[in-house]
């Protein structure tokens, strides 16, 4: 497996060089808007741990992603009114993996509407933080 490349975005966003739209913070992971969401208020979880991919992550990076995931599960669904989320994490370019830092989408999802395509257009930065705001006004209320 390649090396981890200190290059990519989210290591970038981690050491405060490409700014993002922070929802959520703890000491091993972080929660930012996905700047080309497939549904309103499509999130991203990641580590604060350098690993590429689920194959090389440490355990208690896993652990700490997982729990963060299911944190914002929760508050994606209250404060999107959603009937469910979906929740994606891909692993190399087989398996869809774009940016090489491990993350998980976490996506609020309603019945009878479809995610939309991935087609790399980013959505305008006041969009996403109005709705990054809805989100952290949810995670208060936990």
């Amino acid at each position: 497996m390649p090396a981890y490349d200190e290059s990519n975005v989210f290591a970038k966003i981690l050491r405060g060089e490409l700014p993002s739209h922070t929802v959520y913070e703890d000491a091993e992971t972080l929660a930012i808007m996905d700047i080309m969401p497939r549904a309103d208020g499509h999130v991203l979880v990641i580590p604060k741990v350098a690993c590429r991919n689920v194959f090389d992550a440490p355990p208690d990076a896993l652990k700490a992603v997982a729990l963060t995931t299911q944190t914002l599960a929760r508050a994606v669904k209250s404060a999107f009114e959603a009937d469910g989320v979906t929740i994606q994490q891909f692993n190399e370019p087989a398996g869809g993996q774009v940016v090489f830092h491990l993350h998980v989408h976490v996506m609020p999802r309603h019945e009878g509407v479809a995610l939309r395509p991935h087609t790399g257009a980013m959505e305008k930065p006041d969009i996403l933080a109005a709705n990054a705001e809805k989100i952290r006004a949810a995670l208060a209320t936990f």
